[in-house]
């Protein structure tokens, strides 16, 4: 763990991440994509916020790259992006359960 505090990119780069998790309507996004693939109308009946709101916060976690997106016919689904997002979301379940 030393090794991150000699890199002032790495610190700046996770403090960034970790910026993207202080929204709960984005939290409620992954926490809706955690299982399943959704379109934007899906997630925003799931997550009981406007489409534009949904898709504004949908950018931000794709710029983030903790969702990725496929277009199936007309409608573009959304998904966590991999594995990793899931473990970070269950740790910090885990964390507040304790």
């Amino acid at each position: 763990m030393e090794r991150f505090l000699e890199n002032e990119d790495q610190l700046i780069d996770m403090a960034e991440l970790f910026k993207v998790f202080g929204d709960s309507t984005r939290i409620k996004i992954l926490c809706s994509l955690f299982d399943q693939e959704l379109c934007v109308q899906e997630i925003t009946d799931c997550v009981g916020a406007s489409q534009s709101a949904v898709s504004h916060q949908l950018r931000l976690l794709k710029q983030a790259k903790l969702v990725k997106s496929k277009r199936q016919g007309k409608l573009m689904l959304y998904a966590l992006a991999d594995d990793h997002v899931k473990t970070i979301i269950g740790m910090a379940k885990e964390h507040l359960e304790e």
